[in-house]
């Protein structure tokens, strides 16, 4: 301090006194205020540095599941101590490392040994030479830009993929890029639509009031690493807008009212009032008046929301007449919190057919009819007509793990806490003194109409290729996998490539996703699941000369070697996203790489992904097991590709989302779901358990596998809900 009272300047005159009538100059006061401030700045950044020193460490991630070192019990000890008491969502954001750049010659390396079980030996000869003349001529050129931007950028590859992935991609957001997200399985809370939205929709906003405030804890990788919360910013008030050459994300602070589709119809509904947000009566109320409006709709409004479902250049050069034609509609859409879809028609499984009716749930939720959907939006509400939700969510501005733990906080709210009344109403009362829905009024030029009409027919068609199946898979589950001492995960992706080759007796480059939030603003890295182990495996299960203990043994194989990809891909050293920034790179210095443009060229004919269930304590699987999501799914990669996800329910349940396109004639969503139903049971055969597991399951009969006759559903009034939070 007198250092820095040194360095003051003297202000004659001006004292300031103190009890007992000393005298102290106010350099002395502002001294201390600066000490104090230098100290505690000091002492901030040493925490924030120590902190993201420590996040730097994955050596947790490699360890054997179930196995803590000592320097690991260390490390999570100090984790502990500097990420202080009461961590909120955001504390971690500036204490989480970059992501690295690999080195390019181990990125190469690892590039050719996952191509080489699905090349022939000319052709894997061919791209090794390419490899080999892109390290040579190019890789230390444009790795030296790649490591000059991951200096200064937050991360070195996230702002581009979601440019020139999602935003600079022309096609369609329908299928294929919008995913879905399922209600229950076996339940609906209630049959009314109205409110079934109501509470939902309120729901998603007390979601959105703990976001705001940072209410909702960080998501602790295993219990103890923070990932990357930067993606839950962009939930709610965001749109996706259409440009000629690319979109932007449009995402404002705050927005106090939803958009609703009905019949054709747009209406703008505020879920405010004086008092604070609306409860989830007065918001049925509100959904009730819309149902219940028979006014039809307006020439070309009821297909309106097709224009979303387009091209988007095409799509970017009709919302330039509409922003001029009927801006205070667009902009109500555009400026919604979210949106909402009032469906007509139902919607979930039925006794009578429970495939077909799964099915068709998943692809109403995927598509609708086209025209039912605004997929512009960061996500949309979908409500049917029995009471069934949904959500369709556009991909760019987040992953599925962020609208997943959304949904489960809504559906764990809306179903628990909210709650119902036993005429099936949302609990409170109605308040009449609300204004009527406001109805958007759309004054559609002339010379959009063609558009219209040439976007529907696109759409329907798009949606008319689609092919859905889902099914639930409960001969055994994660509790089995668990008995075996083996990843789950890896279980499944096995078990996929056993499938997919007996469905097209080939092997095919798989993508499988996985999450790089361990650092800042990361988003997705690709496992590729199809390894020379695993062929070894799927060669010995198609082999009669083989044994069970042979078989066995090559799958734990396989089964380690897709772990170990997977916790490499998960610490950023993984191959896809450091081969498309050089990509990227290259395009920027106008250089021409024959080994990068073939890598950018390859097709995923066998796309996957794992939805994972984030918050348990929300959901009471042992007492209520019909009561948990039952996952999303998403559309094909390829044309003549898969698509695949599932999710473990519990212990002792999976359920497949699985897409394809009909206008293939080599792949069949119905096909593949068979045979990875016996890829699943031939796999448990190998286990002391599991001959048991497949003289149980094998004959199946007249059952469908994994759908139970009498399923449970609140409309016949017989359900057994659990109604409030202390259930759990």
């Amino acid at each position: 301090m007198e250092k820095i009272k040194e360095l003051l300047p003297d202000w004659k005159g001006l004292k300031t006194t103190c009890r007992g009538g000393q005298h102290h100059g106010l350099r002395g006061v502002l001294a201390a205020a600066l000490f104090a401030s230098c100290l505690w700045g000091a002492l901030v950044f040493t925490l924030h540095l120590a902190l993201r020193l420590l996040l730097s460490y994955h050596g947790w991630l490699l360890e054997p599941h179930g196995a803590m070192s000592s320097p690991t019990k260390t490390w999570l000890a100090l984790v502990r101590i500097f990420s202080g008491r009461h961590p909120v969502l955001f504390s971690y954001q500036r204490s989480l490392p970059r992501q690295p750049v690999p080195s390019v010659q181990d990125t190469v390396r690892k590039y050719l040994d996952s191509v080489r079980p699905v090349l022939s030996d000319e052709d894997f000869d061919g791209t090794a030479v390419l490899a080999e003349e892109f390290l040579r001529l190019q890789a230390s050129l444009l790795q030296g830009y790649l490591r000059l931007k991951s200096w200064w950028a937050s991360n070195y590859v996230s702002d581009w993929w979601e440019e020139f992935v999602y935003l600079r991609s022309r096609n369609s957001l329908m299928v294929n890029s919008n995913y879905y997200m399922m209600d229950f399985l076996y339940v609906t809370p209630t049959p009314l639509q109205a409110a079934r939205a109501g509470n939902a929709v309120h729901a998603l906003l007390l979601y959105r009031h703990r976001l705001n405030r940072q209410e909702i804890p960080p998501t602790l990788l295993m219990g103890m690493r923070p990932l990357c919360s930067a993606q839950y910013e962009k939930i709610f008030n965001t749109t996706r807008v259409p440009g000629v050459q690319k979109d932007y994300i449009r995402h404002l602070h705050d927005s106090r009212h939803v958009a609703v589709l009905h019949r054709g119809r747009f209406f703008r509904v505020g879920t405010h009032s004086r008092n604070g947000l609306l409860s989830p009566r007065a918001l049925e109320q509100q959904f009730q008046r819309i149902l219940d409006d028979p006014s039809p709709a307006c020439p070309q409004e009821e297909h309106l929301a097709a224009l979303t479902a387009a091209p988007r250049d095409m799509w970017a050069q009709v919302r330039r007449s509409l922003k001029t034609q009927a801006a205070e509609a667009l902009e109500a859409v555009e400026g919604a919190a979210f949106f909402v879809s009032l469906d007509s028609e139902p919607a979930g499984l039925t006794k009578e057919d429970p495939a077909a009716s799964l099915d068709a749930y998943a692809h109403a939720l995927l598509a609708g009819q086209g025209h039912d959907r605004w997929f512009d939006k960061s996500f949309t509400l979908i409500v049917f007509s029995n009471g069934k939700l949904g959500l369709s969510v556009e991909h760019s501005w987040a992953d599925c793990p962020i609208s997943g733990h959304m949904w489960e906080f809504t559906l764990a709210t809306e179903c628990f806490q909210l709650g119902y009344l036993a005429d099936g109403h949302c609990k409170g009362h109605p308040d009449p003194t609300l204004p009527e829905p406001q109805r958007l009024q759309w004054d559609l030029p002339e010379q959009i109409h063609p558009s219209i009409s040439l976007a529907l027919r696109g759409a329907k068609t798009l949606s008319e290729n689609i092919d859905c199946h889902i099914f639930p898979f409960s001969h055994f589950g994660k509790s089995f996998i668990k008995r075996c001492h083996l990843s789950s995960d890896s279980f499944i992706q096995m078990a996929l490539q056993l499938a997919h080759f007996r469905d097209r007796g080939r092997f095919c480059l798989t993508y499988e996703s996985a999450m790089t939030r361990l650092f800042l603003e990361g988003r997705t890295e690709t496992v590729r699941s199809c390894t020379r182990e695993a062929c070894n495996f799927v060669r010995a299960m198609e082999n009669r000369e083989k044994t069970d203990p042979q078989c066995l043994a090559l799958f734990r194989v396989a089964v380690d070697k897709h772990q170990a990809l997977l916790k490499t891909a998960m610490s950023g050293q993984g191959v896809d996203r450091h081969l498309f920034a050089l990509y990227i790179v290259s395009r920027f210095l106008h250089l021409q790489s024959p080994f990068l443009a073939q890598v950018h060229s390859e097709q995923w004919q066998l796309s996957t992904s794992q939805i994972p269930v984030q918050q348990m304590h929300l959901f009471d699987v042992h007492n209520y097991p019909d009561y948990v999501s039952s996952g999303g799914g998403f559309g094909p990669a390829d044309d003549h590709g898969y698509g695949v996800s599932y999710i473990f329910l519990g212990n002792d349940m999976i359920t497949f989302h699985i897409s394809s396109k009909k206008s293939s004639t080599k792949t069949d969503s119905h096909r593949l779901g068979q045979h990875i139903e016996d890829a699943l049971l031939d796999i448990a055969s190998l286990f002391q358990e599991g001959p048991h597991l497949k003289r149980q399951f094998r004959g199946l009969g007249e059952e469908v596998s994994g759908y139970r006759c009498g399923f449970v559903c609140s409309q016949t009034g017989d359900s057994e809900t659990p109604t409030t939070s202390t259930d759990f």
